[in-house]
């Protein structure tokens, strides 16, 4: 599979309200033949735009399009679809971030017209402010014309327990019967989410949300003029709910021509403003944002102000909050300088009693059977080498901390005291090679452990943690005969559903505005409407984010993994029963990991489980599927799903047969 494959490159050509928005400023900014720049043009579809605005106007002059793309594979997408559009002459592209381009070197003469989406889901983190900086400096013509024209942004303070829950491990794990603290007394920097704005489908989460406020704006930036590095924003709130302020949940709206006719928006589903309004796409490229306020909140009643203060670099926005009882600053995050940042359904699951729970009934059952055990914490869980050396004081405990290293071992040293055992019980295992019985003292390894965690792996698909498998194979020489491995199997697990936005979001591109975009659709990793006997990749989504879902049929299982033997090749096949009528669009599938052999402990990673992503096989066409014996016309009551899995490569291959 392609890396491009994985971006949301494809759900952004496939945003129809984006497309269109670009083409109307377009045709209405370029009134006449001129230097047009793009910068971050990606496919060329901008780039093309502005050399077809320029060829309807009644000018002899010339015009010209520069567009410059830094990413090569990119580059190489674009050189193809500019080809099969016969733009190839029209547009004049360059392998280079924009503020390697010179003047006078690359290209004649200043742009008159500038052209760009260089926008992700806060506005600012792919660089926006310097690149406009330098355009403006070196590349653009006193006050040029631009596309778009304006971005401004807008948030709303909420009460939602479910963000609270995605960053204040703190107070969440102040309930687990495990006596464990991720989070001690008095060091509150020491494990938490980045300080950030987080991106997150908002929608999703609507009917959980209190909103606190209306809506107010934060900044306004316009393309047409040079941005500055820094800026800040004071804005009054007047809370319209009691409650407690757990977020400021953002977002933006563009602007694209300069009289404000032309509009694109990121609001969620519950803004009803004429320019803010809601695009009625379902699109993933482009989520709202969440910045959470630290620890439990801050009370607030109706009527009460609230003071915002927001800040700006070139690339990130942050936020100050005062109340007349209480002040919230960025430093006093619970993760301004923490020693480990982990996501926000990491921090979650670590919060999460239920979880936790299986965690120690698990540990405890393996302990029962081991005196002086020997354990390998093979993954990056700080929470199982700490549960470890808490619960077995005559345990000797090597973490591999393969993401971690040091930052690991700097971690349980500050922790290890309010865990209960000396920071020497625990050994990360820093060397490069493989552990071997000269590391162990000759001692072989009684309990292998792993949640399975990978740090840095959050985005990847379910089975990707299979990683575990392969580190167990590799320390089979340290494994004694007898070694309790955990978990003990893995299932892959399975349901159809439908999923009609994320279909959409992934169908294969014919024209775009009247511009051929066909030929790229393998390298981004389109799923729908691909020709036979074309398949679609694997893709990880958080389900619950994924705009309409239905499940169509049970949750059945495909195949199962033994960690107890060596990896290797793995088969799998389900007959898979409807049980709902309806469009079925792919099947999300999952990993349950069977942390012991009696099969009494099972943690799902399934679509209910919101703080796992699972992954996604889209069908090339949907299926009208409906419930055998019931009167659904010429619906497909059955399937067999086939399942493959490649040690070599870790990857799994699926199949479907229609029955």
């Amino acid at each position: 599979m392609h890396f491009l494959a994985t971006t949301s490159y494809l759900d952004m050509l496939n945003d129809d309200a984006r497309n269109r928005a670009f083409r109307e400023a377009i045709d209405k900014t370029i009134a006449r033949p001129c230097h047009v720049l793009d910068i971050g043009a990606g496919t060329g579809l901008l780039s093309m735009m502005a050399a077809r605005a320029m060829g309807t106007c009644d000018d002899s002059k010339k015009g010209m399009v520069t567009a410059c793309e830094s990413y090569l594979p990119m580059v190489k997408l674009m050189r193809k679809v500019l080809h099969v559009n016969g733009m190839g002459k029209n547009v004049n592209f360059f392998n280079k971030r924009s503020d390697e381009l010179q003047v006078g070197v690359d290209i004649p003469s200043r742009a008159y017209v500038l052209v760009s989406e260089i926008l992700d889901s806060e506005l600012l983190g792919e660089g926006l402010i310097p690149t406009l900086q330098h355009a403006h400096d070196e590349l653009l013509v006193d006050n040029p014309l631009t596309v778009p024209y304006r971005a401004t942004t807008y948030g709303q303070l909420v009460e939602s327990t479910f963000l609270w829950k995605l960053h204040d491990l703190s107070k969440n794990e102040e309930e687990a019967s495990d006596s464990i603290r991720l989070v001690p007394p008095g060091l509150d920097t020491i494990l938490g989410v980045k300080t950030q704005q987080h991106p997150m489908q908002c929608d999703a989460i609507s009917k959980e949300i209190n909103l606190l406020s209306e809506p107010f704006k934060i900044f306004e930036f316009d393309f047409w003029k040079r941005p500055d590095s820094q800026g800040d924003s004071k804005v009054l709130i007047k809370a319209t709910n009691d409650g407690r302020v757990h977020a400021v949940v953002s977002w933006w709206v563009l602007q694209l021509d300069s009289e404000g006719t032309i509009f694109y928006s990121t609001a969620p589903g519950w803004i009803t403003s004429p320019i803010a309004t809601y695009t009625g796409n379902w699109r993933d490229h482009w989520k709202q944002c969440v910045w959470f306020i630290p620890g439990e909140g801050i009370p607030i009643s109706k009527g009460e102000e609230v003071h915002l203060h927001a800040v700006h670099s070139d690339t990130r926005v942050s936020y100050n909050l005062t109340t007349q009882a209480t002040e919230i600053r960025e430093g006093d995050s619970s993760s301004g300088d923490s020693h480990l940042t982990l996501s926000p359904e990491r921090i979650a699951i670590y919060g999460d009693r239920k979880w936790r729970s299986c965690m120690l009934t698990a540990l405890k059952n393996l302990l029962r059977e081991r005196v002086h055990p020997l354990c390998v914490v093979a993954d990056d869980s700080v929470f199982l080498s700490l549960l470890i050396a808490h619960l077995s004081k005559t345990s000797k405990v090597i973490a591999l901390f393969p993401g971690l290293q040091e930052r690991g071992v700097q971690y349980l040293k500050a922790v290890a005291d309010a865990n209960g055992f000396t920071a020497d019980r625990v050994e990360v295992f820093q060397k490069k090679k493989h552990l071997t019985l000269h590391d162990t003292k000759q001692k072989q390894v009684d309990l292998l452990i792993g949640e399975p965690y990978y740090y840095g792996n959050d985005g990847m698909l379910p089975w990707q943690n299979f990683r575990f498998w392969k580190e167990r194979t590799m320390l089979d020489s340290v494994l004694a005969e007898d070694v309790l491995v955990m978990p003990c199997k893995a299932m892959l697990k399975a349901c159809a559903m439908s999923l009609p936005d994320l279909w959409k979001s992934r169908r294969c591109l014919s024209k775009i505005e009247d511009f051929d975009h066909s030929i790229v659709n393998n390298t981004l990793g389109a799923c729908g409407d691909l020709p036979e006997p074309q398949e679609g990749p694997l893709l990880p989504f958080f389900i619950w984010q994924c705009g309409e879902t239905k499940e169509l049929s049970e949750t059945f299982t495909v195949m199962e993994f033994d960690f107890s033997k060596s990896i290797g090749p793995c088969y799998g096949k389900a007959q898979v029963e409807f049980t709902e009528q309806g469009m079925c669009h792919g099947f999300v599938l999952w990993i349950d990991w069977v942390m012991d052999a009696k099969n009494s402990v099972v943690l799902t990673t399934g679509p209910d489980e919101r703080y796992w992503k699972q992954g996604v096989k889209l069908l090339s066409q949907p299926v009208a599927v409906g419930v055998r014996g019931s009167n659904t016309g010429n619906c497909c009551s059955t399937l067999l799903l086939e399942a493959t899995f490649d040690p070599s490569s870790g990857e799994l291959a699926v199949k479907h047969v229609l029955s």
